[in-house]
């Protein structure tokens, strides 16, 4: 046994039967366990934190479907190597007509992919040459491109839980080559567990540390110990565990509670910790829309030239569109007026079902629909005197619905002002 393989290395499975977690997808009858089963491998993008099971994952799906393996990490390979995969994969086909399978390409970090490194493969793909399995971090939706992601399945893979944490542990202390013959007892294992974050290589990381700095053969593992050898090694933020989700939410509740000191400070703290700036720019965006909205229009349009900024300049240079926008959503005019309306007719949509399109507002493009009415005394609303006339747009069962009430500032002041004069009553502006 190679004593310089990191145990995570050495304890990853290679069979299904050895994989802990991700029962929703590999376990009886799951999605991916009936695939695998079959022989029928879709090209697949897994979606999860590290540590998790994505690279083991797919290794093991090569292993069971009786094809070659090739791996690829987006970080160090371009359009050469996924050409090249291709081209030995387009050969094997046509030197062996007879074999129906498919060589599996991983590609890891599939997000770093640029949209023309990504194009590199719709048509291996979209040909059956090869049996694409992508992994990331990052949500797909917005770093991988539109084509590709219609040709593959998405995989959502879960942080491992305490008990598949546990399992994970026993097996490494109970089966590594290395370690089962030493006498290594856990006596307490949160510290252990808080520290991994759900990834399993980052728990067998911090055990093997442990127990490489004990030099002794017989370890009694605690809390503290575990605090005591790992303190110098746990970064300021760490962007896959329980910080990022609290350093982002004060950092959003901060703008939202415009205090702009705060909000450059939960800032600064992610940019040290090299969170994804687009991860941030995105969450400003949804902030903007949510947040404030029409009490001040401009700020979703920053936000959005903020997001484009972001992405094409990257660090170090977009910590400052980060801190100008973090800045102005702080200083803007607060308003969730938006938010209220869209989570109020949807309620409402939900609660009265389909409801009818009125006759006048329906659309008449045969001589049949106008015979039935549609569009019938429909009013064009730049006919009339301020491009605007008094006539029903919802359904009649909930006409004079009010779902939108302008909030209280400058901008939806004026908003409801104009529009309790259009309507002249008719929809209740408060």
């Amino acid at each position: 046994m190679n004593t310089s393989i990191p145990l995570a290395e050495r304890q990853r499975p290679s069979q299904l039967a050895e994989f802990i977690g991700q029962s929703h997808l590999i376990g009886e009858n799951a999605i991916l366990q009936k695939a695998i089963s079959s022989g029928d491998i879709p090209s697949m993008i897994l979606w999860g934190p590290p540590g998790v099971g994505k690279t083991t994952l797919a290794s093991i799906i090569a292993e069971a479907s009786k094809t070659s393996f090739h791996s690829l990490s987006a970080i160090n390979s371009g359009v050469k190597d996924v050409r090249d995969v291709i081209d030995r994969a387009k050969k094997k086909k046509t030197e062996l007509s007879f074999d129906n399978s498919k060589p599996v390409l991983f590609i890891d970090e599939i997000h770093r992919f640029s949209k023309s490194q990504q194009d590199s493969l719709l048509g291996a793909v979209e040909q059956g040459i090869i049996t694409l399995i992508g992994a990331t971090t990052e949500n797909p939706s917005f770093e991988v491109i539109s084509p590709l992601l219609s040709r593959c399945q998405v995989y959502i893979l879960k942080p491992l839980n305490k008990t598949e944490l546990r399992c994970i542990l026993d097996n490494a202390l109970s089966k590594d080559t290395l370690l089962k013959n030493r006498s290594i007892q856990i006596q307490e294992d949160e510290a252990l567990l808080k520290l991994s974050g759900g990834d399993a290589r980052r728990l067998l990381n911090i055990c093997e540390l442990v127990i490489n700095s004990s030099g002794s053969k017989k370890i009694t593992i605690t809390n503290s110990m575990v605090m005591e050898h790992v303190q110098q090694n746990i970064v300021l933020y760490d962007k896959q565990g329980e910080q990022h989700y609290d350093i982002i939410s004060a950092f959003i509740k901060s703008i939202r509670g415009s205090d702009p000191n705060a909000a450059v400070y939960w800032l600064a703290r992610m940019i040290i910790g090299g969170e994804d700036p687009k991860f941030i720019a995105r969450r400003m965006l949804i902030l903007a829309s949510e947040d404030i909205g029409n009490a001040n229009p401009t700020a979703l349009v920053l936000a959005n030239n903020c997001f484009q900024a972001v992405a094409a300049v990257g660090y170090p240079e977009c910590e400052l569109i980060l801190s100008q926008t973090a800045l102005y959503l702080a200083t803007s005019p607060k308003g969730n007026a938006s938010y209220k309306a869209i989570q109020h007719a949807k309620a409402l949509a939900h609660e009265k079902g389909a409801l009818p399109v009125p006759l006048h507002l329906r659309n008449a493009p045969t001589e049949l629909m106008k015979e039935l009415d549609y569009g019938k005394d429909y009013a064009y609303s730049h006919n009339h005197e301020n491009n605007f006339i008094q006539q029903e747009y919802l359904p009649d069962e909930i006409k004079g619905t009010s779902f939108y009430q302008p909030g209280d500032n400058p901008k939806e002041n004026e908003i409801r002002k104009k529009f309790k004069t259009l309507w002249n009553g008719k929809y209740e502006f408060e």
